[in-house]
């Protein structure tokens, strides 16, 4: 089959992994252009690939079958209606937005083009997670009670200070927007309901941003299960860690990983281990190679898309979940500024500049 033609906008940090899960993907994917506004980053991360500054140009020229999003969030919105009025489908990283409102009309956008999003909520495509959102979802492993993520990814003033899009309300939010969001779109798909409610609270600790650097927050979901959130960049920087469990009648589900290691304790009602089986049922599935997915999940990231359009279906992480994810988060934001619960799904637009000014309004 022809290759897909993959343009990439924006070169900062996570573009290499893109890169890496674009050469794993190389029988079918090919890299055709990288945007930026600085040529110097486009050289560094791919010597002699063609260079834009001008993303719509580069699209217009180049007419990508994919177009990775990796610009600063508050870019998200432009880049992801332009691209697919053009043609184009898109691997968007998280977050789809910064607002309810914008998010909608992506997935909308999407439904009504269809055009194919993947976004770049990678704890989906982390190796035996498929395995257990299926079985959950079977009822395997009974009711759903609740569930529980921490994301302890901490940052200091060298990564906030890196850019001066970091830590703002308008580009990147706090440590629930940029570093917990994916963990939060993970635990409502493991738990297979809706959050219908939010109560949270937001503060700040260590880091001299704008946003938060620690949350947290509690979502009640629409069959009564309740779900726990913690996000904060205020732990040490070399101990990175997030743990995701669910908690049901006749099991419990603990995934994590900690310093780029990840761990998995599946335990059925009478505390049997069930690791061994799904590992089992991994490699059968997807081959021995798929249990590193956790390295690089970009590439299954890649690898999904790539199939949802060959066969037309929608990736694993599509759409609509970069949709609810925001709107989700635009509740807990919503919740902490107003200090009471708020429902859920919005029935107005949130968006993170309606924060500003919240902590300077308490004083901290």
């Amino acid at each position: 089959m022809e290759k897909l033609k993959v343009m990439i906008i924006g070169c900062g940090r996570v573009a290499s992994k893109h890169l890496k899960a674009i050469e794993k993907n190389k029988d079918r994917v090919e890299l055709k252009a990288l945007v930026d506004v600085s040529e110097e980053a486009a050289r560094k991360l791919s010597p002699g690939t063609p260079f834009y500054k001008d993303y719509k140009q580069a699209i217009e020229e180049v007419k990508p079958d994919i177009v990775a999003v990796t610009v600063p969030s508050g870019l998200h919105y432009e880049i992801a209606v332009y691209a697919m009025k053009n043609g184009c489908n898109l691997l968007l990283e998280k977050p789809m937005s910064m607002s309810s409102n914008e998010s909608r009309e992506i997935y909308e956008l999407s439904k009504a083009t269809g055009k194919k999003i993947a976004m770049g909520h990678i704890y989906r495509y982390f190796p035996i997670v498929g395995l257990v959102h299926d079985d959950i979802k079977a009822g395997r492993f009974g009711k759903v009670t609740h569930g529980s993520i921490f994301v302890r990814w901490g940052h200091g003033d060298d990564y906030y200070g890196s850019a001066a899009w970091r830590g703002t309300w308008k580009s990147d939010g706090g440590a629930l927007m940029n570093q917990t969001i994916h963990a939060i779109d993970l635990l409502v798909w493991l738990m297979g309901s809706s959050p219908v409610e939010a109560a949270s609270m937001i503060s700040q600790r260590k880091a001299h941003i704008e946003a938060d650097d620690l949350g947290m927050a509690i979502l009640k979901m629409d069959d009564g299960s309740l779900a726990s959130i913690e996000g904060t960049t205020c732990t040490p920087e070399n101990d990175h860690a997030a743990e995701f469990t669910v908690f049901c009648e006749n099991g419990v589900i603990t995934m994590g990983i900690r310093r780029g290691k990840p761990s998995v304790n599946i335990r059925d009602g009478k505390g049997k281990k069930l690791n061994g089986s799904y590992i089992m049922r991994q490699i059968r599935k997807s081959g021995p190679g798929s249990l590193l997915g956790a390295l690089n999940p970009h590439t299954a990231i890649y690898s999904d898309l790539i199939e949802a359009i060959d066969n037309d279906r929608q990736p694993v992480a599509d759409a609509y979940a970069g949709y609810t994810s925001v709107d989700n988060l635009m509740g807990i934001y919503k919740a902490a500024k107003l200090g009471e619960t708020v429902k859920l799904p919005l029935d107005e637009d949130f968006s993170s500049e309606d924060m500003k000014g919240y902590f300077e309004s308490k004083g901290s």
